[in-house]
């Protein structure tokens, strides 16, 4: 039996289960966001993945959600196995800083060694026990002192994500490389030229840290939001939550975890990254969930919903049935049809990222009750 790595007996996971995932309408919406729906081919919803994907790592006891009001209900019915002291609610989205920073805030005070590692609740991962490793390997990281983030190697030039680049070996942890930069999303040619070099790796928003050092490097960059973080996790167990709540979280500042935390740290040469062996996909459109669906298989048709409602005939792509009608698709190639009670939704593969344009222009009409 191999030995137990450093610091896994004081790791706890944090999900962040937030973003409505706008290119995902209308079968995402801001009171059924896409993390609640089973979109992997599992037959669970991605939230529900996670949560299995981490459980054996931490412990069903030592896993934080940290999610919209709104969205209690369904997480505690997705989630029967979650503590109520462990379920985190945000009035408003205030970014991945503030929920990942008052996830870490928390949990310092209920356990000062604390190690948090954060992944985002609608991601696919295919191959858990090489996440398991190398998230054991970050856990290692965050031990020695580091900010540890899981990186995964391109398998294409994608544009679509952000990358890190690592060169050297971090002398602490075999297996692991020092971060020399993170990288915002490239256009098509520079993405190229990452992959040639060999030296990118794509950005999958996992980071792994002890608590107190997170919140140190946040400080640095970001001391009111910190400070309010604070103050409210000093009275989150406590009857004084909710008008602490009320009072300062509105006020936090908003600005993404790689800001605050990640590309400093890298500036800094504090943050280090474990290459992933494992296939990583961020359900952002439904050209990702076409593809998922597909696993490999050209010229499939993939259904989800109700599928005695989908009839085909020599058509490809991918039919979200939630309607209750009958849908027929005949000589379609690569088309995405999704149907809703009040909304239908009919495009392509290709123009599925542009789904997000017909939310602006839903949104620019004042149809807010379709969103």
């Amino acid at each position: 039996m191999s030995a137990p790595s450093p610091g896994l007996d004081r790791f706890h996971a944090v999900i962040p289960a937030g973003g409505v995932g706008s290119r995902l309408w209308p079968l995402s919406r801001a009171g059924a966001p896409k993390f609640l729906h089973p979109l992997s081919g599992s037959g669970e919803s991605l939230l529900r993945d996670t949560w299995q994907r981490v459980a054996p790592l931490s412990g069903e006891g030592r896993i934080l959600v940290v999610t919209g009001r709104a969205h209690a209900d369904a997480v505690r019915e997705q989630l029967p196995e979650l503590d109520d002291e462990n379920l985190v609610l945000e009035d408003e989205p205030r970014e991945s800083s503030a929920a990942i920073g008052l996830a870490a805030a928390i949990l310092v005070r209920r356990e000062p060694d604390v190690i948090v590692g954060s992944f985002h609740a609608d991601h696919v991962i295919r191959g858990v026990a090489a996440f398991g490793q190398a998230v054991r390997q970050a856990v290692a990281v965050a031990d020695a002192g580091y900010i540890a983030t899981i990186g995964v190697p391109p398998t294409e030039p994608a544009t679509g994500f952000g990358y890190i680049r690592a060169t050297s070996a971090l002398a602490d942890v075999p297996g692991v490389l020092q971060v020399d930069s993170f990288v915002e999303k490239p256009d098509l040619e520079t993405a190229i030229g990452y992959l040639a070099t060999g030296d990118y790796l794509w950005n999958a928003g996992m980071f792994v840290s002890r608590a107190d050092v997170l919140l140190e490097r946040m400080r640095i960059e970001q001391p009111e939001l910190v400070a309010g973080l604070e103050e409210l996790a000093a009275v989150w167990d406590t009857d004084a939550r909710a008008e602490a709540v009320a009072r300062i979280w509105p006020a936090l500042p908003k600005i993404a975890i790689d800001y605050s935390v990640a590309e400093p740290a890298a500036a800094a040469g504090r943050l280090a990254v474990v290459p992933g062996r494992f296939t990583w996909h961020d359900v952002g459109d439904f050209a990702t969930i076409a593809r998922l669906g597909a696993a490999g298989r050209p010229n499939q048709l993939v259904t989800l919903g109700d599928a005695d409602q989908v009839i085909a005939d020599d058509s490809s792509g991918l039919v979200v049935a939630s309607g209750g009608r009958l849908v027929s698709l005949i000589g379609l190639r690569d088309v995405v049809v999704v149907d809703t009670e009040d909304a239908l939704l009919v495009t392509t593969t290709e123009h599925a990222q542009r789904v997000k344009q017909t939310v602006e222009a839903i949104k620019a009409q004042g149809r807010s009750g379709l969103l």
